[in-house]
């Protein structure tokens, strides 16, 4: 290694080096592992931008560095369970450190400038272009997913007051879930065939499968456990969870803000829940009704 660079600054070299070997690795994984033609030529070609990164700083560094295996196993199984674009945002956000590397090397050599606008360039601009059905229905998710989250957990926390029997308010539970997620389904059909915004089936499917999936998640806590304040509190919990997991998932995939749409849903969610809460004791009550 040249001795024209002090100690720090060769750390930040190999540091970059060693990054540039793992995206080569990796985009070179996915350009060979996808069945999207044109997919697969922009990973080919951001893999070959990365090598070409590697041998600049090669030649800086005199060295031959090796790849991050671990990072390497992990973000192409997660874009490939998860899909390309959320994978590949997600290693973006990930490699904070990465960027300021960058931006210190910047300053010692000129020449890194041209790498960060390479960058810059092919890892946003032909990432978009990217076409993933996942992302395509992503409307019909949201769909099948708020209107579940939202009428489950206020009908759950109803029916807990109102019942007070865990066997029945899941059985309850899951024949109005089922319900509403073919009424749901059907009337997404419906709304799509009648827009000609898109393909009706598919739309009809996502948000059909999104909302089964929530109530069966929901409901089953009240499967597992007999003490139904429990279970509601289980459910409640649940529904924060998939509240989160969902809003990061889509705060990564389509770039937008995660705070802003997790407590709007939270808000809404938690909400009714307490409304129909007390709807529920009170009209167990008013009805003088014992399960």
């Amino acid at each position: 290694m040249p001795d024209k660079f002090v100690e720090s600054t060769r750390a930040r070299l190999l540091k970059a080096q060693r990054n540039e070997a793992t995206e080569t690795v990796v985009y070179a994984r996915l350009a060979v592992s996808v069945k999207d033609q044109a997919a697969a030529k922009i990973f080919a070609g951001i893999s070959g931008d990365e090598k070409r990164h590697y041998d600049f700083y090669s030649k800086l560094t005199g060295a031959e560095v090796l790849p991050d295996r671990a990072k390497i196993f992990r973000f192409f199984w997660i874009a490939r369970i998860f899909g390309l674009t959320f994978g590949i945002r997600l290693m973006e956000r990930d490699e904070g450190d990465a960027k300021k590397n960058y931006a210190e090397l910047q300053k010692e050599i000129g020449s890194v400038a041209e790498i960060i606008r390479d960058e810059e360039k092919h890892e946003h601009a032909l990432i978009d272009l990217i076409n993933e059905e996942k992302l395509q229905y992503i409307g019909s998710v949201v769909l099948g997913l708020s209107d579940a989250l939202v009428e489950l957990t206020g009908m759950l926390a109803g029916l807990t007051l109102a019942m007070q029997n865990s066997k029945l308010i899941a059985l309850a539970g899951l024949i109005t879930g089922v319900a509403a997620a073919l009424s749901m389904a059907a009337s997404q059909y419906l709304a799509v065939k009648h827009e000609g915004s898109g393909n009706a089936y598919k739309s009809a499917v996502y948000t059909g499968v999104t909302y089964i999936f929530t109530v069966i998640l929901l409901v089953a806590p009240y499967l597992l456990f007999k003490d139904y304040f429990l279970a509601l509190a289980a459910t409640m919990a649940l529904a924060l969870a998939e509240i989160v997991i969902f809003n990061f998932y889509i705060s990564v995939a389509k770039n937008l803000s995660f705070k802003k749409r997790f407590w709007e849903m939270t808000l809404i969610c938690f909400s009714v829940a307490a409304i129909s809460f007390v709807i529920g004791y009170f009209v167990k009550i008013l009805l003088n009704v014992n399960v």
